[in-house]
């Protein structure tokens, strides 16, 4: 045991109860994980279940929480229904996190928990975040960063501790795939979701597939763009994503990168 995590397991005993806003993403993982060590039964975790979400990282929170004898609570939160999401503000975020978190708050105190935490990271602080202006209003805990951890920190964490997130792609909703004020629909979240889904089943790692209208911009670390242009991969690639409803697809050249969408900002 580091002697950071060490100090971390310490404080968050001091929390005594404590319900996680679980994702099954890297860092709500390892939050997760340790607030079990520290907390045994007193922690509980709260995983949202919407359109927005894919069913894969849904079962993959469901699974952990059964191996390590968590009791988790699904939140059912329909972005769509909030008034003004669906015409992607730039306070989309904002929205979302304030409705997400007053619900997580709602089943924290029916089971008795007074601590509600989510697991954004010391590196989340460099980037435009208006979810976080949210959780500040509703006074939830962030110990991660309050902690001074970051991206990398938690991963080197996650490995020794063996948890199977040490190396698992970034994610973030569907919802940030989409250009801001561009209109935000279910129909529009499935397709970005599978044409992720068909390039991970591909074998390629970290990745966003933007959606711009009907052109599809996919951003790839550049180390895989040489798989990427292989004439069978390439063709694949297009042909399924003109299958789902895209009438142009781009690889962008920069390559994956967290929040470009921000960048128009």
């Amino acid at each position: 045991m580091s002697n950071k995590y060490e100090a971390f397991i310490e404080y968050l005993k001091s929390f005594e109860s404590m319900a996680v806003a679980f994702s099954g993403g890297v860092d709500s993982t390892f939050l997760l994980y340790a607030a079990k060590e520290a907390l045994g039964d007193n922690v509980i975790a709260v995983t949202a279940s919407s359109c927005s979400f894919p069913e894969r990282e849904l079962n993959e929170a469901k699974e952990f929480c059964r191996q390590h004898d968590i009791r988790q609570f699904i939140c059912k939160s329909e972005e769509l229904e909030i008034e003004g999401f669906s015409s992607n503000p730039k306070n989309r975020c904002y929205l979302c996190k304030r409705e997400l978190f007053e619900k997580i708050g709602d089943i924290a105190r029916n089971a008795g928990v007074n601590v509600v935490a989510e697991g954004s990271n010391l590196d989340d602080n460099g980037d435009y975040r208006p979810g976080l202006q949210a959780v500040a209003e509703l006074g939830v805990k962030s110990p991660l960063r309050e902690f001074g951890f970051t991206k990398q920190e938690i991963r080197e964490e996650s490995k020794r501790l063996g948890l199977p997130t040490w190396d698992k792609q970034s994610f973030a909703c569907l919802s940030s795939r989409f250009v801001y004020g561009e209109t935000i629909t279910e129909e529009k979240l499935h397709m970005v979701d599978r044409a992720e889904q068909l390039l991970l089943d591909m074998g390629f790692h970290q990745l966003r597939v933007r959606i711009h209208g009907k052109l599809a911009r996919i951003e790839l670390m550049p180390e895989e763009f040489g798989k990427f242009m292989q004439e069978d991969v390439r063709s694949k690639v297009y042909l399924e994503l003109k299958k789902l409803g895209f009438t142009y697809v781009t690889l962008d050249l920069l390559g994956y990168r967290t929040g470009s969408m921000n960048e128009t900002l």
